[in-house]
This record gives C-alpha cells, sequence and structure tokens, in this order.
C-alpha cells in the first residue's frame, strides 16, 4: 500500500475513533422563536429543491470524506447507493491521489457506478493542476468540483505542503472546466475577508466547513510521532460563527454550510443563519460503517424531521427557513458584534 493510499485508511480510522468526542459546534447558542400558532402544516413536497439545475428531495448533501484505498472503496459504495434511493448530493473525497496513483480509480468512480443520475462533486487540492482538474472531473463523469483549503491540515500533517499560494491556480482550474466550482474550508472555517476575496474573483460557491466535526489539525496531529502541535486543534471559526460572518459580508455567493452538524435542528438553524445548502460528513459516516440501508433510514428521519420543523416554525417551504427569527448567546452576540466592526 503506497504512502497516500494509506494515509486516507489512517484517516477513516482516526475519524471513527474520534466520533463520540465532545466537540462545541456553538449551534446551542443559536435559539430559534417558536410561533405558538405557525398556521402551517406537515408538507412532504416542503423541502424539494434545485441545486445545479438537478431537482434534489432536500437541501443537504453528503459532504467529501474518503476515496483512494480500499476501505474507501467500500463506504464510497454505500454512500453513493444511499444517495441514489434518496436523491440527495454527494461530495467525494479528494482525487487528487489519481495525478500519482491512477490505479485508485475504482474507489471513486463507484460513486457514479452506484448513482448514475445523481449529482456528484469531485475534489481536489488547490495544488491539481488544472489538466489534472478537468481530467478528474471527466472520469468521474462529476457535476461540480469541491477545491478544499486545508492550511491547517498540511501544516499538521507530518507529510503535508508548506506552500498555500493558491489563489492563481484556483482561477486557472476555474478557467479549465465547464462545470460549477465549490471553494471549500476543511474544519476550520472560512472567515469574512476570504469569503470577498473568493467572491471578488468570482468564486461564489462558497463551503464554509466551520469548525466542530471532523478536526483534520486532530487526525493529523495524532499521526505525528510526538503529537505536538495539539494547541493548532482549537483554532478555527464554528459553522454559526462562520455563517454569521458570511452575513455581513456585502456581496452574494450560495453559501454550503458544514461542520459540526449532526441532527436535524443543527441543520434547521444553519438555514435559518443563512445556508443555502447543508453537507454533514462525519454524522453520515458513522451510519456508513453499518450499511446504506441503516445510511437510508437515518436520512429518511432527518427529512422527516425538517418537514416537522418547517411546520413547527411556520414556514412552508425550506427556502424560507432564514424568516425564521432568532436570538443568539453572549458569546456569538459578542463575537457578531467584534467582527462587524472589523469589516
Amino acid at each position: 500500500m503506497s504512502q497516500r493510499s494509506q494515509r486516507k485508511e489512517e484517516h477513516l480510522a482516526l475519524a471513527k475513533m474520534f466520533f463520540n468526542k465532545q466537540k462545541n459546534s456553538d449551534f446551542h447558542q443559536v435559539h430559534l422563536i417558536r410561533p405558538a400558532l405557525p398556521e402551517t402544516k406537515f408538507d412532504n413536497q416542503s423541502l424539494n429543491t434545485q441545486l445545479f439545475n438537478h431537482q434534489i428531495s432536500m437541501p443537504i448533501y453528503v459532504n467529501a470524506m474518503t476515496g483512494g484505498s480500499e476501505k474507501s472503496y467500500q463506504i464510497n459504495k454505500r454512500l453513493a447507493k444511499a444517495c441514489a434511493k434518496e436523491n440527495i448530493p454527494m461530495a467525494l473525497g479528494s482525487a487528487s491521489i489519481l495525478e500519482k496513483e491512477p490505479e485508485q480509480l475504482n474507489s471513486f468512480i463507484v460513486a457514479r457506478n452506484e448513482n448514475p443520475d445523481g449529482l456528484i462533486f469531485a475534489n481536489v487540492n488547490p495544488d491539481t493542476s488544472p489538466e489534472s482538474a478537468k481530467e478528474i472531473v471527466a472520469t468521474l463523469q462529476a457535476d461540480a468540483l469541491q477545491i478544499h483549503l486545508n492550511t491547517v491540515q498540511e501544516a499538521v500533517m507530518p507529510e503535508g505542503d508548506r506552500n498555500f499560494v493558491w489563489l492563481d491556480n484556483l482561477k486557472r482550474i476555474r478557467e479549465e472546466l465547464d462545470v460549477p466550482i465549490i471553494i471549500k474550508e476543511v474544519g476550520q472555517g472560512l472567515d469574512p475577508a476570504t469569503i470577498n476575496i473568493l467572491i471578488k474573483n468570482a468564486f461564489t460557491n462558497l463551503d464554509l466547513g466551520g469548525s466542530g466535526g471532523t478536526n483534520f489539525a486532530q487526525i493529523e496531529n495524532e499521526r505525528r510521532k510526538h503529537h505536538d502541535l495539539a494547541f493548532l486543534e482549537d483554532i478555527g471559526l464554528s459553522t454559526p460563527k462562520a455563517l454569521l460572518a458570511s452575513k455581513i459580508v456585502k456581496q452574494k455567493a450560495t453559501i454550503f454550510a458544514s461542520g459540526g452538524i449532526n441532527n436535524s435542528l443543527d441543520i434547521f438553524k444553519s438555514l435559518v443563519l443563512g445556508a443555502n445548502y447543508v453537507g454533514l460528513a462525519s454524522h453520515f459516516l458513522k451510519f456508513a460503517f453499518l450499511g446504506s440501508n441503516e445510511l437510508c433510514q437515518e436520512i429518511e428521519k432527518i427529512k422527516s424531521e425538517l418537514i416537522m420543523l418547517n411546520a413547527l416554525y411556520g414556514i412552508n417551504h425550506i427556502k424560507d427557513a432564514r424568516k425564521v427569527k432568532y436570538y443568539l448567546d453572549t458569546d456569538l452576540y459578542t463575537y457578531l458584534k467584534q467582527i462587524k466592526s472589523m469589516y
């Protein structure tokens, strides 16, 4: 097994090991105001949504997790099978490994084989050559491309990159492709300055990737011989903080919220705070380890709970979630006041 493939296996094992670790995602600091007289009813059609010209069953997606190893083949197969049945999008893990190890293709292409008509995102690192990115998208028959920004993970990773000059290459990749591009943070949260830079450079699909979920700084630190970079494990913006920060940016973007989202109420709160779509990774991975049927059951549960939340909070369709009123605990409220004064 190659070093890259071994690292993919280690990532899966460590993600599983850290499933039950207590993590602060800040969603408990967001409180929704529920109308006692909502004048609404349960409506099975209240979640239907469109993304990249595809009709999907609700505005959630399976976010990028894995690919490039034997174990990841089975995980991606189960994820894709569930996404096909439930009609939600799926993002593959980083396929940049295919530049050096094309023999790992099966662990990625299995998603399209299992879900021939679904919405699938490929995923690459920001150093990937435009030519390789184009080939990966074509080979995986992807409908969009996530490009992940993972400076903290690379810094902690023993064999990680040390050059974070990426913007020009992001532009070159965009020029080469004819599918939508999503710029995605990896568990540390997009800050307002970066959001502004990306939008000014015409990148308008942004996955905030906040802290509180899978912590790649924690995972990579576990892989280090002396575990000496633990201080980098808690330097990110949570998803609620990243969402609040994105609201102060004057320019418009399509916001994908992910990171530390573990239940239907977290999903609903993300939409209330301004997200257009919500991604879950580690939460779905728990069920993918069990099987695709178990994952389908969890997706169905989330769907029924979101329908219920729509009715409870007085909205007829999930797209109107941002109309729900809310208040913030002191920490989030103070953060929002200070962040507004900075930008």
